[in-house]
């Protein structure tokens, strides 16, 4: 069995992937197996110079099959921040709950037209001898106006998708599964990894 090296220490995004790639004959491992892992600093310019950092410096340090993944919500009102500032998008003391509060207060008194957004999810797959590929995926909703639903994780309660009626805090893991930024990177990926596999 081949081990992939997931970048990072997120244990909510750890178990989304995990549940995605389900079926392939992986061994997932993290960050948190590599206590003296080398830290990427994510300055890239997009989600996939990100991705790309984190996969090729992991897969230098462990030898192993890596995968770097970067995502983030882009809304249009606000020119397509966070972006890839989303996880730090309060500052210092950041954390989901006061990201979503900060993004509230940014679009308060907006009706639902000017609300639009998505996520975009860049998954990079790298071995020691450098990258071997990198895909994009992306799924469009609305900013509700107001967190509901306790599943998921980052801006999940406050990302509505119209067709449900519900946030993707409130739809739950199987529906968001199929359907998210992160699943539609990943089956992409998933193609790249099956080829390393044959290999």
């Amino acid at each position: 069995m081949i081990q992939l090296v997931v970048a990072t220490r997120n244990k909510k995004k750890l178990i989304e992937i995990k549940d995605i790639l389900k079926g392939t004959n992986l061994g997932l491992l993290s960050l948190d197996d590599y206590k003296n892992a080398p830290h990427v600093l994510e300055n890239g310019v997009s989600f996939q110079e990100n991705a790309v950092k984190k996969a090729v410096k992991l897969a230098r340090f462990t030898g192993k099959l890596c995968l770097g993944e970067d995502s983030g919500l882009c809304v249009d009102i606000l020119g397509g921040a966070p972006g890839i500032y989303s996880a730090r998008f309060s500052g210092k003391d950041k954390s989901d709950l006061k990201n979503n509060l900060k993004l509230l207060e940014l679009l308060k008194g907006l009706p639902f037209a000017k609300r639009k957004a998505h996520y975009v999810c860049a998954v990079a797959l790298a071995d020691k001898n450098g990258l071997l590929g990198v895909v994009e995926g992306d799924c469009s909703g609305l900013i509700a106006l107001e967190a509901k639903g306790s599943s998921g994780f980052g801006y999940d309660p406050l990302f509505y998708i119209p067709k449900y009626k519900k946030t993707f805090a409130q739809l739950g893991e199987k529906i968001k599964h199929k359907m998210s930024h992160r699943y539609h990177a990943l089956r992409k990926a998933r193609k790249i990894i099956e080829k390393y596999i044959e290999k």
